[in-house]
């Protein structure tokens, strides 16, 4: 259908307030070197990457396998099909698991959210074990579960063969996908977020820290989890949230646990240092009136389906615009959720982002002598045959 293109609203006048920079400050140097095999950094909530080496390459997680373990676990929470006062048997099998150990004992029984603080915190691979015989009967059948999940949400170059991270054959994932499960578990389980903050947990008389040392060193980082295997390297997947900034990093490979933390600190501050997010729209607001045809009303508004922001290089803000595409003939019905055009959002030019513009209400089909009645005006007006 032929669009009528509008020019919709002026960028500049939205984001007026902004302090103005220098030319100087408007220039971005080169990423800087990371000493990892593969790393990222993007902005959690409008997915751009901002810098990345081998991000969509398959490597072993190690112990970042379990923030899908602990994902699982809370959705499960969140559906209301298990709660964190549930008492979980401890098998043998969970019991000898090797690694790091949150050190349950076979044949107890352990309350389920004890369980999850030692997958988070202690990275405790019997307690990892635990949860999966608990929610799917087996480990086995967990990961074919945790499979599911990596599908449902993107992850195209993940694949687990258990919930722990440890070395096995067909066990990978990327940093992408590492980042987008880290993106679901922040947005979809606030709830739960906390727990990747803390910096201890004590079960049976047993303290131990959380792995991720920049809980320690930057008070904005708030999550999320580490990881380490021979195989894989020493990982991290780190969150910070500055000024209403929210980043998510991930390097894979690096050779020491201190390395992991000051890589993934040049990566963050990198990124907070060069580039803003700005949250342009919301997600219930009126973008525009558009006529409709043959409708028991004659207009319908216009709006998105969530919130717009866009990720750009700091000092650029003035040189965004955004346009507006609204089909040249809306006819009723109008239904609430349909696209009815775009919002093109653009920066010197370049498209940054495209989103549906969409009906934020449904219109019925009006009486038959008005809906002939503008079939005439339609045709006359040259906009149908």
């Amino acid at each position: 259908m032929q669009r009528l293109k509008t020019a919709f609203l002026s960028i500049f006048l939205l984001l007026s307030t902004i302090t103005q920079v220098s030319a100087a400050d408007e220039l971005i140097p080169a990423a800087p070197q990371v000493a990892a095999t593969s790393y990222l950094v993007i902005d959690a909530d409008t997915g751009k990457v901002i810098v990345d080496k081998n991000a969509d390459e398959r490597f072993p997680p190690a112990s970042l396998t379990k923030m899908m373990t602990s994902y699982i676990v809370e959705y499960e929470l969140n559906k209301g099909n298990i709660s964190e006062d549930d008492l979980v048997l401890v098998s043998e099998k969970a019991w000898r698991t090797p690694g790091s150990r949150m050190f349950i004992k076979e044949g107890t029984q352990v309350k389920l959210g004890d369980l999850l603080r030692g997958i988070i915190i202690q990275s405790g691979n019997d307690a990892s074990v635990a949860v999966a015989e608990h929610i799917a009967g087996s480990e086995s059948a967990f990961a074919d579960l945790m499979n599911q999940h990596a599908g449902l949400l993107g992850m195209d170059n993940t694949h687990f063969a258990n919930a722990t991270g440890l070395p096995a054959d067909g066990h990978y994932s990327s940093a992408f996908d590492l980042a987008t499960l880290a993106k679901a578990i922040i947005q979809s389980f606030p709830d739960h977020y906390g727990i990747y903050s803390e910096k201890y947990f004590t079960y049976n008389q047993i303290r131990q820290p959380n792995r991720n040392k920049l809980l320690w060193r930057d008070h904005t980082v708030d999550g999320v989890k580490t990881g380490h295997t021979d195989e894989a390297g020493y990982c991290l997947v780190a969150s910070a949230n500055r000024d209403g900034m929210r980043l998510i990093s991930v390097v894979m490979g690096t050779n020491s646990e201190e390395a992991r933390a000051q890589e993934t600190q040049k990566l963050l501050a990198y990124a907070f240092r060069y580039y803003r997010t700005h949250k342009l729209y919301s997600g219930d607001e009126l973008l525009n009136t558009a006529k409709v045809w043959g409708g028991t009303r004659d207009d319908v508004h216009l709006g998105l389906t969530e919130a717009l922001a866009v990720t750009i290089p700091r000092g650029q803000a003035d040189q965004l615009k955004a346009t507006m595409d609204v089909d040249n003939v809306i006819k009723a019905p109008v239904i609430l959720g349909q696209e009815y055009g775009v919002v093109r959002v653009t920066l010197n030019d370049e498209e940054v982002v495209t989103v549906p513009l969409v009906a934020m209400e449904s219109v019925e089909e009006g009486g038959l002598v008005k809906r002939i009645w503008h079939a005439i005006m339609l045709f006359f007006m040259g906009l149908i045959s």
